[in-house]
């Protein structure tokens, strides 16, 4: 009621406002007195708290693509290590008009094969790893340019949502788009004998050259049935969020500023973005995890065998 009145106190003096308002609720309201006396206190401390956190809120918000909603920024607040709980942080993002963003439909990029698909699907829609290097899921999107079409292929391990492998072309033919991620992520792989590479029905996971690739680093082929989208999620959700966080509502210039761009965002994602599906933590860190808890019992079967 105190901001009722001090939006329209200029318009009508403050004493008839609160006549008016006492002559219309039995019981008295608020008196004249006792809302300068109101004003004359300051903002409470509780107040003075809200605002500093959202400016932080805002802080956080800027920093990651606008996309964080309430659950994501409660976690991320936390970590700031403000003690604040999720229904505070959902008052507060409606408080400073800020708000996640949903995902939009991911395009369809795949083109059919010419040649028979032999794959397997070793996968059937369980997209979990118990380690790093066991389970990638790959597919493609494109970006509208000024210039033309811009396309990005992206690798991910399932374990750890990392993307581990990544590129951008004019074209979606597979030596210049999806193999280079690949060779990204074999080479930046540790051991791939037991890994699994699930992918679509595209013409360039059917390749010959892209399956030679698999097959020389000991890599499983795999992939779903044709035409769904559920076969491959995970790779369609990175897909997504990719176009959502950091392709949509901006126009591009060319394949150029597409690929900055996708530099940049696969950092955040795999250093900074929280993920649900994750705790609420980055892939990094769950990479980490799994590696400080792994050493010891390595270090020591390496003491034993010396």
């Amino acid at each position: 009621m105190i901001r009722f009145i001090d939006t329209y106190r200029d318009q009508f003096c403050v004493e008839f406002i609160c006549k008016t308002l006492n002559d219309h609720h039995e019981g008295g309201f608020i008196t004249p007195r006792g809302y300068r006396m109101h004003k004359s206190r300051g903002p409470s401390a509780r107040a003075v708290q809200d605002k500093a956190i959202i400016e932080v809120m805002l802080k956080i918000h800027k920093e990651n693509y606008g996309v964080y909603g309430y659950r994501k920024m409660y976690h991320a607040l936390r970590r700031e290590g403000i003690d604040i709980g999720r229904d505070r942080t959902a008052r507060l993002m409606r408080l400073a008009g800020i708000s996640g963003k949903g995902k939009g439909s991911s395009p369809k990029t795949t083109r059919p094969a010419r040649r028979e698909d032999t794959r397997l699907d070793l996968v059937n829609r369980e997209f979990t790893a118990d380690a790093p290097n066991r389970l990638w899921v790959a597919d493609i999107t494109y970006v509208g340019t000024r210039k033309g079409f811009a396309y990005t292929a992206f690798v991910t391990d399932v374990f750890s949502r990392k993307i581990v492998g990544w590129a951008t072309s004019k074209t979606m033919s597979t030596e210049q788009l999806p193999l280079q991620a690949l060779k990204q992520a074999l080479a930046n792989a540790d051991d791939t004998s037991q890994l699994v590479h699930h992918a679509d029905h595209g013409s360039q996971y059917v390749s010959v050259v892209y399956g030679d690739t698999l097959a020389k680093h000991g890599v499983l082929s795999s992939t779903g049935t044709v035409g769904d989208s559920y076969d491959n999620a995970m790779a369609e959700n990175v897909n997504g969020s990719y176009k959502n966080e950091a392709i949509n509502d901006k126009e591009w210039e060319d394949e150029f500023e597409v690929e900055i761009a996708t530099f940049e965002w696969v950092s955040w994602w795999n250093e900074v973005r929280l993920h649900e599906a994750l705790g609420y933590r980055t892939p990094l860190e769950v990479e980490a995890e799994y590696c400080s808890q792994n050493q010891l019992p390595e270090i020591m079967e390496t003491k034993v065998n010396c």
